[in-house]
């Protein structure tokens, strides 16, 4: 891996120097379904990419990471491989003015995710390929000048096996080709100029969906937009295409009445593929996903919405980062944090989930404030110094944080102003890059306002503010003056601009309700809000009512003391969101006994009729109670955590999606006799919840904990699969068999994940899941030993997303205790000079460690 790397004053520095004309690239993907099934490692790549110099009779170089290539020419002149290949690069020198350059490669099918990955369905032995580039792996599949700002047209020609589909970013020029020795060779359209990380192909017998997108433009012509939407064969008869499909148009319409930019990339396919890293890629005319969005059984209408917002976050993108793309990736925030808030604007307008801003809020947000209160923590413009840093930054702050930032300069500059500036970005960079400065520019023409001071404040500092509302009141429990406090943590100690909404509430019969609310502009460590002077005494104060801004709310003593007991009495479902995201903080950060929490979502969450919100509470109180519970009451909170969650399932409307997250969620926290013996009835048959089906997917759900506590042994694991001999069900089989409690079982785990590389990505992720299980500390505990030895070599001999994998996945968090954290500061202290990206995954685990053991702190002393 650190030999791959490339840093910003390189990639600034052959920007410089070069000027890409267009790349031809010939790929011959046959080898990927070889005779008898002995598939080849390797795959033949053909590129020829013509390019300028500015300054004739220099070097530089094209990135190609390949196990071998066959030949070099450059102008003419044969080069020798082995003298100008490294590896990882192309030397180049004694360049012309103009120059063409073609290499004959032999690039690696990966099993990681990175490049061309290649999949085979167990369930029916087929192929699959599909390329995942971002942020540095097109160099795996052919050769190319590897950064944003390079950008040219592509033509692609992929030779595939008979009967496959092959798609990439353009239409298909033609028929496909028969091809010497068998299969055929697909040729596609010229791209427009795009960044080698968003080129795409997909090849294989995937099973596939077409419509058309038609929308008559301001000038009168017609628009008309191919949709494709595919997946393997073996999830076809899960495909819900329509619904996709839906929402892909209502997100077009949306994108063009408001960007004033007609759709650039001639068609719109969407792929849905297998042992995919992310959730989603923004590939122009290819658009990638993980195929876990193709639903195998019943899920919440929280899923649907999350798979709605991904469709349309990825279309932001053709705007946001296709047509326009960041020059470096210090302005990652310029695609990402764009995408995530319009994503979410066009999901609340466009489409049937009016309630995506409670998600917004409850969970994107959650993600942002833990990423930003990390030793990590970054401005939204960061300082990405390599690959490896731009790889790390894909994180809460570049996309919630940044989503949540323009969603506040939207309320500073006004929507319109928003709006024309964007039209303007595009019209003024299209097919082009640019950085911050280009972006401040059309949106101080617009809105008529300096954005230099809200730039500094918002962008270029990190850190969370908290806000706290503090109120005088008269003898007749009117206010007299009501203020905003306002806090910055120390190692971050910027104060900034904030437009909020403060809103007041008090019961009206059994109902908590809002009956007074003004907008202010918080700025410095105290604001007063005058608006509210003279409105009668509330029973909760809320600080960011409606969620303007960016910040963690804290509450007055009376307002907590309110939601103790009336938090299921909010009407509001944005206003119990935003509460409940508020008490997460307050226990994440220690101030408030987990244990309380807790008890919180045992008599609210049940009230909840946000499936999404119910589900983010469900998520937190299983890491309130793992994490930041005092070890001595974990017990007795779980029971007490898993009688609550059987409660609910029981009394949960049958048939309905609350029904099925109480299921999932009472699974997690099962760990007595009876609640075991109540999941093996469930899957024999013999026991039974009105309404509640118990399908492939749920039988999952409720084995892995039967196996974590040893009373599902290897044979019923088997027969599981049996029942779901698919890719999925092998993913689920292999997590279930890493649960099992055993020294023997944990070894072999350990040994998959860290000392060999023979499982894919997806197997990877699975083993991990299963390994690492809460009620197991005492079992797991001398892998920590194993975990800090280890590392440093996975992370120099492992790819980029298998390392973060492992260093993340494999972090002895369970341990919980202070012997662990010294040891992580003990490994921090012993390697300063490791890979800096390495450093910063152990040392936010570190951080996350010290977090919880001051809940537990806090925790315990509330116990008295």
């Amino acid at each position: 891996m650190p030999g791959e790397n490339l840093t910003r004053d390189e990639a600034r520095e052959r920007a410089g120097l070069l000027s890409v004309d267009g790349y031809e690239v010939a790929l011959d993907l046959r080898s990927a379904t070889e005779p008898g099934g002995h598939a080849s490692r390797t795959f033949r790549s053909v590129t020829t990419v013509r390019f300028r110099c500015s300054r004739p009779g220099a070097a530089s170089f094209a990135d190609l990471v390949a196990p071998a290539v066959a030949s070099v020419t450059l102008n003419g002149r044969a080069l020798d491989p082995a003298a100008v290949f490294d590896g990882s690069r192309v030397t180049l020198e004694d360049l012309a003015a103009e120059n063409v350059l073609t290499v004959d490669a032999r690039c690696a099918y990966s099993r990681t995710g990175e490049g061309m990955h290649r999949f085979t369905d167990p369930e029916d032995g087929a192929t699959y390929l599909y390329t995942q580039y971002e942020p540095a792996d097109a160099r795996r599949v052919f050769t190319n000048f590897e950064q944003p700002d390079l950008k040219a047209p592509y033509s692609f020609a992929v030779t595939a096996p008979g009967g496959w589909t092959v798609l990439g970013n353009g239409e298909r020029e033609g028929e496909p080709e028969p091809a010497e020795g068998g299969g055929a060779t697909w040729r596609f359209v010229t791209t427009r100029p795009i960044s080698t990380y968003i080129t795409a192909i997909a090849a294989g017998p995937y099973h596939m969906v077409h419509d058309t997108y038609r929308r008559t433009l301001e000038d009168g012509t017609e628009l008309v937009i191919p949709l494709g939407a595919l997946c393997r064969k073996g999830l076809a008869r899960h495909f819900d295409a329509d619904d996709i499909f839906t929402v892909t148009k209502q997100g077009l319409d949306f994108f063009h009445d408001h960007f004033g930019f007609p759709y650039p990339f001639g068609k719109y396919d969407q792929a849905f593929v297998p042992e995919y890293n992310i959730g989603a890629m923004e590939n122009p005319g290819l658009v990638t996903f993980r195929e876990e969005y193709v639903f195998r059984g019943k899920v919440t209408e929280a899923s649907y919405q999350g798979r709605a917002n991904v469709i349309l976050h990825e279309m932001a993108h053709m705007w946001f980062g296709d047509l326009v793309t960041m020059e470096w990736w210090d302005d990652l925030w310029l695609k990402e944090s764009f995408a995530d808030f319009m994503g979410a604007l066009s999901l609340v307008e466009a489409t049937r989930f009016e309630g995506g801003w409670i998600t917004f809020a409850n969970r994107r947000k959650a993600w942002a404030y833990r990423a930003d209160q990390l030793p990590s923590t970054h401005p939204i413009t960061a300082d990405i110094r390599d690959l490896q840093d731009a790889k790390l930054n894909f994180d809460g702050i570049t996309y919630a944080k940044g989503a949540s930032v323009l969603k506040q300069l939207v309320a500073y500059a006004g929507r319109d102003a928003f709006m024309e500036g964007a039209r303007r970005y595009f019209r003024r960079h299209a097919y082009g890059n640019t950085r911050l400065g280009d972006l401040l520019s059309v949106l101080e023409e617009t809105s008529g306002r300096d954005m230099t001071e809200w730039s500094r404040a918002w962008l270029q500092t990190a850190g969370v503010n908290s806000l706290t509302p503090q109120a005088v009141y008269d003898s007749n429990g009117r206010i007299t003056e009501l203020a905003v406090l306002q806090e910055a943590a120390a190692s971050h100690p910027r104060l900034r601009p904030h437009r909020v909404a403060v809103g007041l509430y008090r019961r009206e019969g059994t109902e908590l309700v809002r009956y007074a609310r003004a907008e202010a502009d918080v700025d410095g460590p105290r604001t007063v809000v005058t608006a509210l002077a003279g409105a009668e005494r509330p029973e909760l104060i809320l600080v960011n009512d409606d969620d303007l801004t960016y910040c963690k709310t804290r509450f007055d003593e009376g307002s907590l003391d309110t939601l103790r007991k009336h938090l299921g009495d909010l009407t509001d479902p944005l206003a119990r969101a935003l509460c409940w995201s508020a008490l997460w903080n307050l226990t994440r950060d220690g101030l408030m006994p987990a244990r309380d929490f807790l008890a919180m979502v045992l008599s609210f969450a049940g009230r909840e009729s946000d499936i999404g919100v119910l589900q983010m509470l469900h998520a937190w109180a299983r890491s309130a109670l793992v994490h930041y519970a005092a070890p001595d009451w974990r017990e007795r909170g779980g029971r007490a955590l898993a009688e609550g969650a059987l409660s609910e399932l029981r009394m949960a409307p049958p048939g309905s999606g609350h029904q099925l997250a109480w299921a999932r969620f009472f699974a997690q926290c099962a760990g007595s006799a009876a609640d075991l013996q109540l999941l093996r009835g469930l899957l024999a048959g013999t026991a039974k919840i009105d309404g509640l089906d118990v399908d492939q997917e749920l039988r999952w759900t409720f084995l892995e904990p039967l196996a974590a506590h040893g009373v599902a042994d290897t044979a019923e694991i088997a027969a599981e699969l049996s029942r779901d001999d698919t890719a999925s069900g092998k993913r689920h089989q292999v997590r279930c068999l890493a649960a099992r409690p055993s020294r023997e079982v944990k070894d072999r785990a350990w040994a998959d994940v860290v000392d060999s590389d023979r499982l894919s990505n997806a197997l990877v992720e699975a083993t991990i899941a299963g390994f690492d299980q809460p009620d197991q500390r005492e079992l797991l505990a001398p892998y920590t030993g194993r975990y800090f030895e280890s590392i440093e070599r996975v992370w120099q001999e492992r790819s980029i997303e298998i390392g973060m994998a492992v260093v993340r996945g494999l972090f002895p968090a369970l341990q919980g205790d202070r012997a662990t954290l010294d040891a992580a500061q003990g490994w921090l202290d012993g390697h300063p000079d490791a890979a800096p990206a390495l450093r910063r995954l152990v040392l936010e685990a570190h951080d996350d460690l010290a977090r919880a053991l001051r809940g537990q702190e806090c925790d315990a002393a509330a116990a008295g």
